[in-house]
Order: C-alpha cells, then structure tokens, then sequence
C-alpha cells in the first residue's frame, strides 16, 4: 500500500524524535551547570539556535515577497511570528543564566549567514523547500545534542525545535506544484541536494570551531578530543532523514 502524505511527512519530519525521548537526561541544570565545560557547551547551544531563530523569522519575512497570493504571503508571516517567539524563549533563558545574549550569539553570525547567503532562493517554490528541508537539517542536528542535555535544557530545545507549520504548508505546496509542472520535480531536487551540501559544510565548520560543543555531540561532556568518526555518523544520520523528507515533498535525494 503506498504511504499516505502525511504518514511520509511525518517519518521525515520525525527522525531521531523518538531516540531522544528514549534517553534519559543526564540530571538537571542546576547540578550539571557545575561543571564549566558543560555549562559552556550549553550556552554555545543556546547561542546558535537563539541566532538561527532569529535568521529564520528574517529570512521567511523576506521570502514572503515571493508568495503567488495573500493566503501564502500570510502563512509565511505567520511561520515568522512563530521563530521570533522562539528566538524570545532562548534569549530569555541566556538572560537567566547570567549570558548576554548577543555574546552567545556572536560566533554563530558567519556560520549561519553565510549559509543563507548561499541559498537564497529565486523563486517562491525554492524558499519553501528550503523552509522544509533545510531547517529540518538545523533540528537534526541540535537533536543529537539534546540526547546528551540536563532535563530542563533538553525540554527548551525540543520546545524550540518543533515545527512551526512549516512541514505541511511546504509538503502541500510543493507536491501541488510538481503535479501541475512535473518539470519543476527536477529542478527542486537538485536545489534541494545543494541545501544539504551547504548546510553539511556550515554544520561541520560549527561542531570544528566549537570544542565544547563537539566534545558533547560525540558522547558528553566527559569526551575530550575531536573524533572525525563519531561524527561522520552523526551527519550520515542526519543525511538518512534528509532523503526521507526529500520523499515527503516527491524528490529525489
């Protein structure tokens, strides 16, 4: 029987969500905080997504132009009202820790900038597959950190990370848009391969630059060292989810 949509959206969209909640936090922010190399990794997490946030609620206020019609031009405003809210959650929680937020922030600008840079869309059907596909790339990413977070960051960067509408608006639009052109299904999957690629580079250029942040994603805090092979399987995991939800929008990976 052939999957439903939404039954393929979700498995896309759901990668890694059930082995993060499997897991069982490794204690609680007050007791974890203790330890600085921790605490700074944390704060490197918050400052990265508190950034991210804040570059997607420009980045889909922009690509709003683009909308064919008033229905699309206001969902995308409203995807955008929805990651300035989560962006407001971070950065009052790095105001809680004793963080500056724009010092959390800082060594995630070139990084995250350059990646939009690099793939700003020229038409509206590209911004919503790299609404859909790349921020998708970002959450598997901090999933695999969260496996590793005390309860209370862990619950924050879940919260976050959840889908803001983007999935079904973007599955509907764009499958709508390849049954009607099945021309533009070539097109979008290789726009899509080049949102991996340039995400992948940033991504590894980040987890590089950041020691305590790359200590945490290969096994904890405990870890020291940069080990290249624990992290290839990181980002060949977030590869498999990639070509899932190439899938759920009618692309080839």
């Amino acid at each position: 029987m052939q999957k439903s949509e939404n039954s393929e959206r979700s498995e896309g969209q759901g990668a890694g969500a059930e082995q993060v909640a499997s897991e069982s936090p490794i204690g609680d922010w007050g007791r974890c905080s203790a330890d600085a190399q921790y605490r700074e990794a944390v704060v490197d997490l918050l400052g990265a997504l508190a950034y991210g946030e804040l570059s997607a609620f420009e980045r889909l206020a922009e690509d709003a132009k683009l909308a064919p019609g008033l229905e699309e031009k206001a969902a995308l405003a409203g995807m955008a009202t929805a990651e300035f809210g989560h962006y407001q959650i971070l950065h009052d929680r790095l105001v809680e820790i004793g963080v500056e937020p724009s010092e959390a922030m800082q060594p995630f600008r070139d990084p995250v900038d350059s990646f939009h840079r690099m793939t700003a869309p020229s038409d509206w059907l590209e911004g919503l597959v790299k609404a859909y596909v790349g921020d998708a790339i970002a959450v598997d990413f901090y999933r695999e950190v969260a496996i590793r977070l005390d309860s209370d960051t862990r619950d924050l960067v879940l919260g976050v990370m959840a889908d803001t509408g983007h999935a079904e608006f973007a599955v509907g639009q764009v499958r709508r848009a390849i049954e009607e052109d099945p021309r533009v299904g070539g097109r979008l999957a290789l726009w899509g391969r080049r949102l991996m690629g340039e995400a992948l580079s940033q991504a590894q250029r980040v987890v590089a630059d950041r020691d305590a942040l790359s200590n945490m994603l290969i096994g904890g805090a405990e870890v020291q060292g940069f080990d290249l092979v624990e992290v290839g399987k990181m980002f060949n995991r977030i590869t498999e989810a990639h070509t899932k939800r190439m899938a759920a929008l009618g692309l080839a990976s």
